[in-house]
């Protein structure tokens, strides 16, 4: 349980809005976790202000620490609370400059296994050359 802060400007845009990073409402968060073919069943997403809440129990940790990157990682979401049963998660964020493989071999001890960090962020990642500065990544844990 914890709070984990992302940056309010980065992130994928969900809305037509023109407001400048406007977080999206519950709704609109549930359809991306949806989208994503995440399971969050269990799992309750409020919006306060510019923080989003979850809350519940998760079907895995896995699960856990996706839902929290999926709502985090869009654009007006400046933190997520987490209130989930389960243990912390280890998340690292993307600064300029930085790849899949320096990430891996600062968390991970070895640049070849960013290929652990790409699978531990899939769906929210595509291609593992695709990551931006203020991303929020899962760093999997043994």
């Amino acid at each position: 349980m914890g709070l984990w802060n992302f940056v309010k400007n980065a992130g994928k845009k969900l809305t037509g809005r023109a407001e400048a990073a406007e977080a999206p409402d519950e709704a609109t968060l549930q359809k991306e976790v949806a989208d994503l073919g995440l399971d969050a069943s269990g799992l309750e997403i409020s919006v306060e202000g510019d923080k989003v809440k979850v809350t519940g129990d998760a079907v895995s940790q896995e699960m856990k620490e996706k839902v929290i990157l999926a709502v985090g990682n869009v654009e007006g979401v400046a933190a997520v609370e987490d209130e989930v049963s389960g243990g912390d998660p280890v998340f690292h964020t993307v600064e300029k400059g930085d790849t899949l493989w320096a990430i891996s071999e600062k968390a991970l001890g070895n640049g070849a296994r960013y290929k652990e960090i790409f699978e531990a962020n899939r769906p929210m990642l595509s291609d593992p050359d695709k990551i931006y500065p203020g991303q929020v990544l899962r760093i999997p844990q043994d």
